[in-house]
Protein backbone atom coordinates (compact mmCIF):
# COMPACT_ATOMS: atom_id res chain seq x y z
CA UNK A 1 0.00 0.00 0.00
CA UNK A 2 1.19 3.77 -0.82
CA UNK A 3 2.41 5.73 2.14
CA UNK A 4 1.24 9.25 1.29
CA UNK A 5 2.44 12.47 2.72
CA UNK A 6 0.99 16.28 2.00
CA UNK A 7 3.23 18.54 2.15
CA UNK A 8 1.62 21.95 2.29
CA UNK A 9 3.41 25.33 1.96
CA UNK A 10 2.39 28.33 4.10
CA UNK A 11 2.81 31.96 4.14
CA UNK A 12 0.63 34.28 5.59
CA UNK A 13 -2.06 32.35 4.27
CA UNK A 14 -6.08 32.72 5.08
CA UNK A 15 -7.15 30.79 7.51
CA UNK A 16 -10.18 29.79 6.53
CA UNK A 17 -9.29 28.66 2.75
CA UNK A 18 -6.18 26.28 4.90
CA UNK A 19 -8.39 24.78 6.82
CA UNK A 20 -10.60 23.86 4.01
CA UNK A 21 -7.74 22.48 2.41
CA UNK A 22 -6.29 20.47 5.60
CA UNK A 23 -10.69 18.84 5.72
CA UNK A 24 -10.39 18.24 1.72
CA UNK A 25 -7.32 15.54 2.05
CA UNK A 26 -7.01 14.44 4.97
CA UNK A 27 -8.96 11.14 4.23
CA UNK A 28 -6.76 10.96 1.15
CA UNK A 29 -3.13 11.11 2.74
CA UNK A 30 -1.51 9.15 5.47
CA UNK A 31 0.26 12.21 6.99
CA UNK A 32 0.08 15.73 6.53
CA UNK A 33 3.36 18.20 6.82
CA UNK A 34 2.72 21.92 7.28
CA UNK A 35 6.24 23.71 6.34
CA UNK A 36 5.34 27.66 6.93
CA UNK A 37 7.84 30.40 5.60
CA UNK A 38 7.40 32.68 8.12
CA UNK A 39 4.17 33.68 8.50
CA UNK A 40 3.33 37.20 10.39
CA UNK A 41 0.76 35.49 12.57
CA UNK A 42 1.51 31.62 13.83
CA UNK A 43 -0.94 29.60 11.24
CA UNK A 44 -3.99 27.65 13.59
CA UNK A 45 -4.84 24.05 12.27
CA UNK A 46 -7.75 23.27 14.64
CA UNK A 47 -11.27 24.84 14.89
CA UNK A 48 -13.94 23.54 17.16
CA UNK A 49 -11.79 21.44 18.52
CA UNK A 50 -11.10 19.03 16.07
CA UNK A 51 -7.14 19.22 15.21
CA UNK A 52 -6.50 17.38 11.58
CA UNK A 53 -4.28 14.76 11.15
CA UNK A 54 -0.64 16.97 10.86
CA UNK A 55 1.99 14.72 11.48
CA UNK A 56 4.37 17.84 11.70
CA UNK A 57 4.62 21.78 11.60
CA UNK A 58 7.52 23.01 10.25
CA UNK A 59 7.97 26.74 10.90
CA UNK A 60 11.00 28.20 8.83
CA UNK A 61 10.94 31.79 10.60
CA UNK A 62 11.41 33.35 7.96
CA UNK A 63 10.51 33.15 4.03
CA UNK A 64 12.70 30.21 2.46
CA UNK A 65 10.75 30.48 -1.32
CA UNK A 66 8.63 27.63 -2.11
CA UNK A 67 11.45 25.13 -3.70
CA UNK A 68 13.19 25.04 -0.32
CA UNK A 69 10.12 24.76 1.43
CA UNK A 70 9.24 21.34 -0.62
CA UNK A 71 12.41 20.30 -0.20
CA UNK A 72 12.05 20.68 3.69
CA UNK A 73 8.66 18.70 3.64
CA UNK A 74 10.75 15.88 1.21
CA UNK A 75 12.65 15.21 3.80
CA UNK A 76 10.28 14.88 6.44
CA UNK A 77 8.41 12.72 4.09
CA UNK A 78 11.46 10.45 3.78
CA UNK A 79 11.56 9.92 7.70
CA UNK A 80 7.61 8.62 7.36
CA UNK A 81 8.48 6.42 5.07
CA UNK A 82 6.70 7.82 1.99
CA UNK A 83 6.63 6.24 -1.12
CA UNK A 84 5.07 9.10 -2.62
CA UNK A 85 4.10 12.30 -2.04
CA UNK A 86 1.54 15.46 -2.88
CA UNK A 87 2.15 19.05 -3.07
CA UNK A 88 -0.52 21.79 -1.96
CA UNK A 89 -0.30 25.61 -1.92
CA UNK A 90 -1.81 27.09 0.59
CA UNK A 91 -4.70 28.00 -1.38
CA UNK A 92 -6.08 24.58 -3.27
CA UNK A 93 -8.78 23.21 -2.41
CA UNK A 94 -9.07 19.08 -3.80
CA UNK A 95 -11.81 17.12 -4.97
CA UNK A 96 -12.86 14.16 -2.27
CA UNK A 97 -11.28 11.52 -4.47
CA UNK A 98 -8.52 13.74 -6.33
CA UNK A 99 -5.70 11.76 -4.45
CA UNK A 100 -6.87 8.40 -5.47
CA UNK A 101 -7.88 9.16 -9.00
CA UNK A 102 -4.25 10.27 -9.37
CA UNK A 103 -2.26 6.98 -7.40
CA UNK A 104 -4.77 4.90 -9.91
CA UNK A 105 -3.34 6.80 -13.08
CA UNK A 106 0.38 6.62 -11.42
CA UNK A 107 -0.57 2.93 -11.36
CA UNK A 108 -1.96 2.73 -14.50
CA UNK A 109 0.71 4.11 -16.89
CA UNK A 110 3.26 2.32 -14.58
CA UNK A 111 1.73 -0.62 -15.82
CA UNK A 112 1.92 0.30 -19.06
CA UNK A 113 5.63 0.62 -18.71
CA UNK A 114 6.09 4.48 -18.67
CA UNK A 115 8.30 5.37 -16.36
CA UNK A 116 6.64 7.75 -14.32
CA UNK A 117 7.60 10.86 -12.05
CA UNK A 118 4.43 12.87 -11.13
CA UNK A 119 1.12 12.80 -12.12
CA UNK A 120 -1.44 16.17 -11.70
CA UNK A 121 -4.60 17.44 -10.86
CA UNK A 122 -6.76 19.25 -13.29
CA UNK A 123 -7.67 22.39 -11.83
CA UNK A 124 -9.47 25.45 -12.54
CA UNK A 125 -9.27 29.16 -10.81
CA UNK A 126 -10.97 29.71 -7.39
CA UNK A 127 -12.17 33.02 -8.10
CA UNK A 128 -13.43 32.20 -11.90
CA UNK A 129 -14.25 28.67 -12.14
CA UNK A 130 -12.19 28.83 -15.48
CA UNK A 131 -10.66 25.49 -16.51
CA UNK A 132 -6.38 25.88 -17.14
CA UNK A 133 -5.90 22.69 -19.09
CA UNK A 134 -2.24 20.62 -19.52
CA UNK A 135 0.42 21.73 -21.61
CA UNK A 136 2.43 20.23 -24.17
CA UNK A 137 5.17 21.00 -25.96
CA UNK A 138 4.22 20.41 -29.83
CA UNK A 139 6.75 21.22 -32.11
CA UNK A 140 8.02 25.14 -30.81
CA UNK A 141 4.42 25.88 -29.22
CA UNK A 142 3.40 25.22 -26.26
CA UNK A 143 -0.36 23.51 -27.12
CA UNK A 144 -3.31 23.64 -24.50
CA UNK A 145 -4.57 20.07 -24.17
CA UNK A 146 -8.31 19.36 -23.10
CA UNK A 147 -8.37 16.11 -20.99
CA UNK A 148 -11.74 14.62 -19.80
CA UNK A 149 -12.60 12.77 -16.58
CA UNK A 150 -11.77 9.41 -18.63
CA UNK A 151 -8.42 10.46 -19.87
CA UNK A 152 -4.92 10.82 -18.86
CA UNK A 153 -2.54 12.53 -20.66
CA UNK A 154 1.13 13.12 -21.54
CA UNK A 155 2.51 16.54 -20.22
CA UNK A 156 5.82 18.14 -20.26
CA UNK A 157 4.49 20.19 -17.24
CA UNK A 158 2.53 20.67 -14.11
CA UNK A 159 1.93 23.04 -11.92
CA UNK A 160 3.30 21.83 -8.27
CA UNK A 161 -0.20 22.17 -6.16
CA UNK A 162 -1.83 19.23 -6.69
CA UNK A 163 1.03 17.40 -8.05
CA UNK A 164 1.66 13.48 -7.12
CA UNK A 165 5.37 12.48 -6.89
CA UNK A 166 6.90 9.05 -6.58
CA UNK A 167 9.54 8.91 -3.75
CA UNK A 168 11.86 6.74 -6.06
CA UNK A 169 11.66 9.03 -8.80
CA UNK A 170 12.68 11.98 -6.51
CA UNK A 171 15.32 9.85 -5.21
CA UNK A 172 16.78 9.77 -9.44
CA UNK A 173 15.59 13.20 -10.95
CA UNK A 174 16.66 15.51 -6.83
CA UNK A 175 14.60 17.55 -5.28
CA UNK A 176 13.45 21.35 -6.13
CA UNK A 177 16.11 24.33 -7.29
CA UNK A 178 16.41 25.81 -3.97
CA UNK A 179 17.81 28.39 -6.34
CA UNK A 180 15.16 30.14 -8.43
CA UNK A 181 13.01 30.49 -4.32
CA UNK A 182 9.77 31.21 -6.73
CA UNK A 183 8.41 30.88 -9.83
CA UNK A 184 9.50 28.34 -12.76
CA UNK A 185 10.31 25.89 -9.41
CA UNK A 186 7.73 23.10 -11.22
CA UNK A 187 8.71 23.80 -15.14
CA UNK A 188 12.36 23.28 -14.12
CA UNK A 189 12.15 19.33 -12.12
CA UNK A 190 9.45 18.92 -14.85
CA UNK A 191 11.72 19.43 -17.50
CA UNK A 192 14.71 17.77 -15.93
CA UNK A 193 12.71 14.63 -14.84
CA UNK A 194 11.79 14.54 -18.62
CA UNK A 195 15.57 15.28 -19.73
CA UNK A 196 15.78 11.85 -17.19
CA UNK A 197 14.13 9.65 -18.83
CA UNK A 198 10.51 10.08 -17.12
CA UNK A 199 7.30 10.82 -18.27
CA UNK A 200 4.51 13.45 -16.36
CA UNK A 201 0.78 12.77 -16.96
CA UNK A 202 -2.15 14.94 -16.40
CA UNK A 203 -5.44 13.24 -15.08
CA UNK A 204 -8.68 14.02 -15.84
CA UNK A 205 -10.80 12.57 -12.82
CA UNK A 206 -8.32 14.27 -10.31
CA UNK A 207 -10.21 17.69 -9.69
CA UNK A 208 -8.93 20.54 -7.94
CA UNK A 209 -9.93 24.52 -7.76
CA UNK A 210 -6.40 26.24 -7.43
CA UNK A 211 -6.19 30.67 -6.73
CA UNK A 212 -4.56 32.09 -9.50
CA UNK A 213 -2.94 35.66 -9.13
CA UNK A 214 -3.74 38.53 -7.74
CA UNK A 215 -6.95 39.07 -10.30
CA UNK A 216 -7.53 38.48 -13.61
CA UNK A 217 -8.13 41.37 -16.61
CA UNK A 218 -9.47 40.29 -19.60
CA UNK A 219 -7.10 41.29 -23.09
CA UNK A 220 -7.39 40.16 -26.57
CA UNK A 221 -10.33 38.22 -25.06
CA UNK A 222 -8.04 35.95 -23.10
CA UNK A 223 -8.36 36.22 -19.43
CA UNK A 224 -5.30 36.85 -17.66
CA UNK A 225 -3.73 36.82 -13.98
CA UNK A 226 -2.30 39.83 -12.76
CA UNK A 227 0.81 39.10 -10.05
CA UNK A 228 2.67 41.85 -7.77
CA UNK A 229 6.05 43.08 -10.15
CA UNK A 230 8.07 41.22 -7.76
CA UNK A 231 6.59 37.88 -8.74
CA UNK A 232 7.14 39.12 -12.43
CA UNK A 233 10.84 39.62 -11.26
CA UNK A 234 11.24 36.37 -10.14
CA UNK A 235 9.70 35.13 -13.50
CA UNK A 236 11.68 36.72 -16.18
CA UNK A 237 14.66 35.98 -13.83
CA UNK A 238 14.07 32.35 -13.20
CA UNK A 239 12.82 31.66 -16.96
CA UNK A 240 15.95 33.22 -18.54
CA UNK A 241 18.35 31.36 -16.33
CA UNK A 242 16.19 28.45 -17.43
CA UNK A 243 16.83 29.00 -21.01
CA UNK A 244 20.98 28.95 -20.24
CA UNK A 245 20.90 25.36 -18.58
CA UNK A 246 22.63 23.05 -21.33
CA UNK A 247 19.92 20.16 -20.73
CA UNK A 248 17.25 22.25 -21.92
CA UNK A 249 15.73 21.64 -25.81
CA UNK A 250 16.10 23.83 -28.38
CA UNK A 251 12.45 23.27 -29.10
CA UNK A 252 11.55 24.54 -25.21
CA UNK A 253 14.37 27.53 -25.59
CA UNK A 254 12.72 28.53 -28.56
CA UNK A 255 9.19 28.46 -27.45
CA UNK A 256 9.86 29.93 -24.08
CA UNK A 257 11.95 32.74 -25.66
CA UNK A 258 8.89 33.63 -27.46
CA UNK A 259 6.71 33.82 -24.18
CA UNK A 260 9.27 35.35 -22.31
CA UNK A 261 8.96 38.25 -25.08
CA UNK A 262 5.46 38.52 -24.31
CA UNK A 263 4.87 38.56 -20.71
CA UNK A 264 7.34 41.30 -20.90
CA UNK A 265 5.94 43.21 -23.20
CA UNK A 266 2.20 43.14 -21.87
CA UNK A 267 3.00 43.84 -18.44
CA UNK A 268 5.25 46.93 -19.42
CA UNK A 269 2.38 48.80 -21.57
CA UNK A 270 -0.81 47.08 -20.96
CA UNK A 271 -1.74 45.24 -17.23
CA UNK A 272 -1.06 46.17 -13.85
CA UNK A 273 1.49 48.18 -12.18
CA UNK A 274 2.83 48.92 -15.40
CA UNK A 275 5.94 51.07 -14.49
CA UNK A 276 6.79 48.95 -11.40
CA UNK A 277 6.60 45.29 -13.46
CA UNK A 278 9.07 47.14 -16.01
CA UNK A 279 11.52 47.94 -13.74
CA UNK A 280 11.66 44.73 -11.68
CA UNK A 281 11.17 42.52 -14.80
CA UNK A 282 14.43 44.10 -16.27
CA UNK A 283 16.16 43.67 -13.45
CA UNK A 284 14.99 39.98 -13.64
CA UNK A 285 16.35 40.06 -17.11
CA UNK A 286 19.78 41.18 -16.14
CA UNK A 287 19.65 38.89 -13.07
CA UNK A 288 18.83 36.26 -14.91
CA UNK A 289 22.04 36.87 -17.88
CA UNK A 290 24.57 37.36 -14.55
CA UNK A 291 23.43 34.20 -12.85
CA UNK A 292 22.61 36.37 -9.24
CA UNK A 293 19.91 33.55 -8.31
CA UNK A 294 17.75 33.19 -4.89
CA UNK A 295 15.88 35.30 -2.82
CA UNK A 296 15.97 39.11 -3.92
Amino acid sequence: MPIIVSIIVTYNPDNIVLLQLLKAIENQVNYIVVVDNGSIEKICLNTHGKIFKTKKIIFKGYNSGVSEAINTGILEAKKLAATHIIIFDQDSIAAPDMVENLISAMNQKNNEGYKVAAVGANYSDIKGQHAYPFVKLKGFTLSRIKCDDNEIVEVDHLISSGCLISMNALAEIGGMEEKLFIDYVDTEWCLRAIHKGYSIFGVGSAHMQHDLGDYHVKLLGRTIPVHSSLRYYYLIRNGVWLLRQPWVSTAWRLMDIRRLTLIYIIYTFFVGTRFSNWKMMTLGLWHGLIGRMGKL
